[in-house]
């Protein structure tokens, strides 16, 4: 479903489900030559909070260093742009897509 959305604002998509040794991303997509690491909540209900807010700090950490162990492969010799985006997706069928969502930390 996420990926769908994303394909139908332009997005290429990349992988999905990319797993390191570091952990795994749900998405990686490419939109105007920028590189994309998404991260996916689904929720049926609100009854444990947005799906957004499952994204901590530490899920946080844990994509940034997926997304250099990807990056050092993909991109190697060329400077290409990232962002890390989370996508949450409700019950009802509704996507809150948040581009930008947290930076990259070490």
């Amino acid at each position: 479903m996420a990926a769908r959305y994303l394909c139908t604002h332009d997005y290429t998509i990349l992988a999905r489900n990319y797993r390191t040794p570091f952990g795994e991303v749900d998405l990686i997509a490419q939109k105007d030559g920028v590189l994309v690491y998404v991260e996916v909540k689904y929720r049926s209900s609100n009854d444990y909070g947005d799906p957004l807010e499952a994204v901590d700090r530490r899920k946080q950490r844990q994509i940034c260093k997926v997304a250099n162990y990807h990056y050092a492969g993909y991109a190697a010799g060329q400077e290409m742009d990232c962002r890390f985006d989370v996508i949450g997706i409700y019950g009802d069928g509704s996507i809150r897509h948040i581009p930008n969502a947290f930076y990259f930390q070490r």
